[in-house]
């Protein structure tokens, strides 16, 4: 993916107001991963739901697949029994739903993934994926960690949900582009956070009983990255590391105002909700739309910060 081509968000702005004014009684299903697990999802059904309402020429069934792949199956084919215009899947696993993602293409159901790519295996079954670029956010979160640390030093990572395709992704870009410009920083370990906060942060404890030396944390996403900020405040060794996530919470954005984190990368989630929503309606419309319709996501830390409004979620 990581020579695909990055779509504008402005492309996505017209495809919102494309699809309000050739959108006809359309159903639109949605699957989502687990929106218990933290404020971004949260706040994505939020979003999502307001931008449907906004429409009366649609209809949508949303469902929660509550981070359990067999029931996200399940909802699926229930969606394809419906006979939805199209569906939007936000996976639980980006292999294991390759196969009711081929079942809805073969029943002539066009399908949206949104926020967390599927495997390749599942490309030629989708019509679009609509969400941020995982890799380059990996990557541009190695970027501030390398920067930061000076180009030496030992780190460690806490990563996404094993399985869990914005996890790999986010690992893959954060590894190789650490490899790549800083060779003289060293991972010592990745251990999966699960994109919890609690779980996060005993990792952490972990991780400050295991090495005398750590100079950096990177973690998928800054509810992950707290829990492992919390950890080290509570060690009072905080002061002698610096934390880079992949996607700003709010609690993120206030531990960089209180010093304690150093940077991430910018991701909303009503943007993110929007673009799957509109992305849907075209496709559901016939319309051709990118396969791969990002939205930008760009780098905040502590210098720069100034220029972003502090996250919602």
């Amino acid at each position: 993916m990581t020579n695909q081509k990055l779509i504008p968000l402005s492309l996505g702005l017209m495809l919102v107001a494309s699809a309000s004014v050739n959108a006809q009684s359309l159903r639109i299903g949605i699957t989502q991963n687990n929106v218990g697990v933290d404020s971004y999802q949260t706040t994505y059904e939020r979003a999502f739901i307001e931008a449907a309402e906004e429409n009366p020429d649609v209809e949508t069934i949303v469902l929660d697949a509550g981070g359990d792949v067999a029931r996200q199956i399940g909802q699926m084919q229930d969606l394809i029994q419906q006979q939805v215009d199209a569906i939007i899947i936000w996976p639980t696993d980006g292999q294991a739903v390759v196969p009711a993602v081929r079942q809805a293409h073969s029943a002539g159901i066009p399908v949206v993934v949104t926020n967390s790519q599927i495997a390749d295996a599942g490309f030629d079954y989708i019509q679009s994926f609509s969400g941020p670029d995982n890799i380059t956010q990996g990557a541009y979160s190695a970027e501030m960690m390398c920067d930061a640390l000076g180009g030496e030093g030992e780190i460690v990572q806490i990563a996404g949900q094993p399985g869990y395709t914005t996890a790999m992704e986010r690992a893959q870009g954060f590894e190789e582009r650490l490899a790549e410009m800083c060779p003289g920083v060293t991972l010592m370990e990745t251990q999966p956070g699960n994109w919890n906060r609690e779980r996060s942060q005993s990792v952490m404890e972990n991780f400050l009983t295991k090495y005398d030396r750590i100079d950096g944390v990177y973690s998928g996403d800054d509810n992950m990255g707290v829990g492992a900020l919390n950890a080290a405040l509570a060690a009072n060794r905080a002061d002698e590391i610096i934390f880079v996530g992949a996607t700003n919470f709010a609690v993120g954005y206030e531990a960089m105002e209180e010093g304690n984190y150093w940077g991430s990368v910018y991701q909303s989630p009503v943007e993110d909700a929007r673009n799957a929503l509109a992305t849907a309606i075209a496709v559901a419309n016939g319309e051709e739309v990118p396969f791969l319709n990002y939205f930008d996501t760009p780098k905040i830390t502590q210098d720069n910060m100034h220029e972003f409004d502090k996250p919602v979620f």
